[in-house]
């Protein structure tokens, strides 16, 4: 089972990773995180670590502990509920209120400029 779906456009990247497990899709992220590091190396590329967030998506109700641990640049990266990609904003479980919100008060305020 492929556990890895990555996402890059311009200089936005998104990497998804399945797991059966909070923790175990923090071990998936690490293993991806080192091929990632491994790559960037090679061709002479650095991530931004300030700009690089973790979200952990799920939509399970488990009292299991929620916190995913990932490092970038040998850096720790925030958890975040909500990131915002290629101008979508994604919550923690994919639903889109933020992103709908969000689009509503930039056409309202596009509306009354034009008026």
């Amino acid at each position: 089972m492929d556990r890895t779906k990555v996402l890059a456009y311009a200089d936005e990247l998104i990497m998804a990773k399945r797991g059966e497990s909070v923790r175990a899709v923090e071990n998936y992220t690490k293993v991806e995180l080192r091929k990632i590091k491994r790559w960037a190396k090679k061709n002479k590329i650095k991530f931004n670590d300030t700009k690089s967030e973790v979200m952990l998506v799920s939509r399970r109700k488990r009292k299991e502990n929620k916190n995913i641990i990932a490092y970038l640049n040998n850096k720790s990266l925030e958890q975040v509920p909500q990131i915002k990609y290629l101008e979508t904003i994604l919550d923690h479980k994919f639903r889109f209120n933020e992103h709908i919100t969000y689009q509503a008060e930039k056409s309202e305020k596009l509306i009354h400029s034009l008026s």
